[in-house]
């Protein structure tokens, strides 16, 4: 079994920065890339970036400049580091581990999400 369990989100003004964290536990080696995605009210679930397990980072357009994801290996735990947070980044932040498969491909699991709101 898998566990993302993340941290760290809140209520922020807008301009402020927060850090998401989230561990992961259980049979989850190897891990071949984690991530944040998050899903605002009203809209579909969206990539916000990732890290694969060399070190690779993927971010979306919105948010290239402003966050940075990080990795402890040695912890299994990701992080995702917001400045100048803006409205718009209010949503719900999920985590997102993808677990390499034995014989290919690659199983997919989730945390349950940790609220970020950022007020005007």
């Amino acid at each position: 079994q898998v566990q993302l369990v993340e941290s760290g989100g809140g209520l922020v003004q807008a301009g402020g920065s927060l850090r998401l964290s989230c561990a992961a536990s259980g049979n989850i080696f190897p891990i071949a890339a984690m991530g944040w995605y998050r899903q605002a009210p009203g809209k579909q679930r969206e990539l916000v970036a990732t890290i694969t397990s060399s070190g690779n980072t993927n971010y979306a357009d919105s948010t290239k400049g402003r966050f940075t994801i990080s990795s402890d290996n040695a912890k299994n735990t990701v992080y995702l580091h917001m400045n100048i947070l803006k409205p718009e980044d209010t949503a719900v932040y999920y985590c997102n581990a993808l677990l390499s498969r034995a014989g290919g491909g690659s199983d997919e699991h989730w945390g349950q999400g940790t609220q970020v709101t950022v007020s005007t």
